[in-house]
């Protein structure tokens, strides 16, 4: 058990009490400074095969903690399986302005509305390329605010980051970027995914691409996004982002916030879409399932939803890293309940009733 772990019952309560983005730099501070030990072995059936990648096991940080690759080998050393890092803008870009960041404690949910703050491009690429080459790494990408040309955008950052990720995740779907969800339109998304693929295949870059997807899009759209990401023949999805959507059933008093949802209202919508579209994507690539995991019981059913890998960021805020070490857990539980020896063999399992289900 890590000293996070052991720390993080005391430490909790009392983060809850400081405003959350000053919480969150603390948090990065810590993970910089705090002498964490390597993490236990993990069961090696918590082994996943994905997009050509070993991963020892299925948990996944999801983008938006560390933004700028400060600390992605002490988020491993927690128990990870893969780090997500970013989102990472070509040009540094301070974000919306402050407060920017609300916790719904009665939810246990987040509103952000960041903007993709970053430091840009040049600034992260100094860290990853003094960074020993351990542990499997993504890197998030997004376009500037003010960009005249946002595939370009990506393409740039696939240049100068690519050699140091396993995975890229081209961040179509945040909210909080005005006009940016509109590159999942089938125009916008068919050049992007063309110019990025190019970029790789033209760097001889084994680096693997990865689609962002929102909640927040019918059925029509996903048919495109899945056809055009089939036809590109690209290495996986990500389902879902956070969402605009406000669920009545909201308690908290900054529910009324603008930007991104996350947490555990999440869970339900996000997990219907990942379900619609593991029945569109027919095999053809593995998808990560994030939005709204706060237990192991939530994880379990994300992936018989259609993840192969999971993600998750907003429940640390509410549980703190044991949450990692319970869904590896409910995780076996499910494998020996089901009489399955892999976690593969749980992907999909219930994605015909969920995908069934009302938002």
């Amino acid at each position: 058990m890590s000293l996070l772990n052991l720390l993080s019952p005391l430490l909790q309560p009392l983060a809850r009490h400081i405003d959350p983005e000053t919480a969150h730099d603390g948090a990065i501070r810590a993970l910089e400074h705090l002498p964490l030990p390597a993490p236990k072995r993990d069961d090696p059936r918590l082994g996943v095969s994905a997009f050509g990648l070993s991963f020892p096991n299925p948990v996944g940080l999801a983008a938006g903690f560390d933004k700028n690759a400060r600390v992605p080998d002490a988020l491993l050393r927690l128990g990870f399986g893969f780090v997500e890092v970013g989102g990472v803008t070509p040009q540094p870009q301070p974000g919306n302005d402050k407060p920017r960041v609300f916790r719904l404690a009665e939810d246990m949910a987040v509103i952000n509305r960041y903007g993709l703050n970053s430091e840009g491009v040049e600034a992260v690429a100094a860290r990853l390329s003094a960074r020993p080459r351990k542990g499997i790494l993504g890197i998030n990408l997004g376009a500037n605010k003010l960009s005249e040309d946002r595939i370009a955008d990506y393409v740039t950052l696939l240049e100068r980051l690519g050699s140091f990720a396993d995975f890229v995740t081209l961040n179509i779907s945040s909210p909080n970027t005005p006009g940016l969800r509109d590159l999942q339109g089938r125009a916008f998304l068919d050049e992007l995914l063309s110019r990025v693929l190019e970029a790789r295949a033209r760097l001889g870059l084994t680096t693997r691409i990865l689609l962002k997807i929102a909640p927040d899009i019918d059925d029509l759209q996903l048919d495109d996004i899945v056809a055009l990401a089939r036809q590109h023949a690209i290495d996986g999805m990500i389902v879902s982002n956070t969402t605009i959507a406000r669920p009545q059933t909201l308690r908290s008093a900054h529910a009324g916030e603008t930007g991104g949802l996350s947490g555990k209202p999440l869970f339900r919508p996000s997990t219907i879409v990942l379900a619609k579209t593991y029945q569109r994507v027919e095999g053809a690539f593995p998808l990560i399932g994030v939005g709204g995991i706060a237990s192991g019981e939530d994880a379990v059913a994300k992936l018989a939803a259609g993840a192969s890998l999971l993600q998750l960021y907003s429940a640390l805020v509410y549980r703190g890293p044991v949450l990692i070490d319970e869904i590896k857990t409910a995780v076996l539980a499910a494998m020996a309940r089901e009489g399955v020896t892999s976690v593969s063999a749980l992907t999909g399992r219930n994605a015909g009733v969920w995908a069934e289900l009302d938002a």
